[in-house]
C-alpha cells in the first residue's frame, strides 16, 4: 500500500545519559511540528578502487552511518508559567542548561555536560529510532507571521521497521500569536527602541558524527559560534547611529519579548552583541538597515538566553 506524506509522527525524550535506553511515548512525548523532513541514512562513501581489465563503476561502502532530522516547531510556551515546552528536549540536546522555577523555565548556553534524546519518526507506518541525538537550532521572528525554532539534529541509526503510527497527545505548546506591535515587544538593540521587521539567530554549533575503533557511536557538539540578523527602520543619527555601533569595538543589548499571555510568553537575549557592518534595504519604500550580529560571552555560557514565563 503507498505511504502517505502527510502522515507523520515524531515522538522526542530527554535520555538519562548519553544513548541511554528509553522509550517514548505517543501519549507523553509527542511534539507538534510545522515541519518535519528525515534523511534516513548518512553516511560517508567509500569506494572501491579495485584494478580491471573493464571499464564501470566500482562498488561504493558506506561508513559512518547516521540519520539527520530537521523540525520546525512554532516559537510557543506550554500554557503554564514554570513549565517547560514539549520541545524542551530538543533545546537541550542543542548544548543548552534549563533551570526551572515556580514562574519561568529559562535556557542558557553550556560548555560541557551536554544532553541528549531518542527521536523516533514515524512515516506512514516505517519507524525510525534515532538515539543520542544532538544538533543546532536556528530562531525566526519576522512581522506578521509566527514566530519559529527549527532544530537539525544528528542520530544514531537504529533498525527501521514497520510499526504502526502512535495515537499522539499534545501537550505543553500553547497556541501562537502573530508577531506584530501588540504581540511582540521590549525590543532593544544597543539600548534603542527600534522599530523591528525581522529577526533571525543561529546557534551554529558545530556537530561531529564519531565513530572509532575501540570506540562507541557518538554524536559530539565540540563549538558554537552563534549569530544572527535583524532589519529595524533607519533613524535619524541623532536618536541612535548604528554606523557608529558597528564600527566601535563594543557590545550592546539584543533582546524582544513575544508575548502570547501568562505561560506563553518567550524573551530572548542576547545581551553583548557585536554588530558587523549594516547595510541599506527597502521597505514599502522606507530605508531600513539589515544588520548582521554576532553573540558574544562576556563570561562563560551567557552569550544567549531563552526565558518562557
Amino acid at each position: 500500500m503507498a505511504k502517505n506524506t502527510k502522515l507523520k509522527t515524531i515522538l522526542v525524550k530527554n535520555e538519562a545519559s548519553y544513548n541511554a535506553s528509553t522509550t517514548p511515548s505517543g501519549s507523553a512525548n509527542a511534539v507538534k511540528v510545522t515541519s518535519l523532513e528525515l534523511t534516513p541514512i548518512v553516511s560517508d562513501e567509500v569506494s572501491r578502487e579495485v584494478i580491471r581489465e573493464y571499464h564501470g563503476n566500482q562498488q561504493v561502502l558506506l561508513a559512518n552511518q547516521r540519520v539527520e532530522v530537521s523540525v520546525t516547531v512554532e516559537m510557543t510556551g506550554s500554557g503554564s508559567a514554570g513549565t517547560a515546552p514539549k520541545y524542551s528536549p530538543l533545546l537541550e540536546s542543542c548544548g543548552l542548561n534549563v533551570a526551572s522555577t515556580a514562574s519561568a523555565v529559562n535556557y542558557t548556553p553550556e560548555s560541557s555536560g551536554f544532553g541528549s534524546c531518542t527521536i523516533w519518526c514515524n512515516y506512514d507506518g516505517v519507524l525510525h529510532k534515532i538515539t543520542g541525538a544532538r544538533g543546532s537550532f536556528s530562531i525566526n521572528l519576522a512581522v506578521s507571521e509566527i514566530p519559529t525554532i527549527t532544530f537539525n539534529m544528528v542520530g544514531i541509526k537504529s533498525t527501521i521497521t514497520d510499526t504502526a503510527l502512535p495515537t499522539t497527545t499534545f501537550s505543553n505548546q500553547a497556541d501562537p500569536v502573530v508577531v506584530n506591535s501588540t504581540n511582540t515587544d521590549n525590543f532593544s538593540i544597543f539600548g534603542y527602541s527600534g522599530i523591528l521587521q525581522n529577526w533571525s539567530f543561529d546557534m551554529n554549533n558545530a556537530i561531529v558524527y564519531r565513530e572509532l575503533v575501540g570506540g562507541s557511536k557518538s554524536v559530539l557538539i565540540t563549538d558554537r559560534t552563534p549569530s544572527g540578523s535583524l532589519t529595524v527602520e533607519m533613524p535619524a543619527l541623532s536618536a541612535h547611529n548604528f554606523f557608529t555601533d558597528a564600527e566601535g569595538s563594543s557590545t550592546g543589548t539584543n533582546t524582544w519579548r513575544h508575548n502570547g499571555g501568562a505561560g506563553n510568553i518567550v524573551t530572548c537575549s542576547c545581551p553583548q552583541t557585536d554588530f558587523s557592518a549594516p547595510n541599506y534595504a527597502d521597505s514599502d519604500g522606507i530605508i531600513m538597515l539589515d544588520i548582521p550580529f554576532m553573540a558574544t560571552p562576556s563570561a562563560a555560557n551567557n552569550e544567549f538566553s531563552l526565558a518562557f514565563t
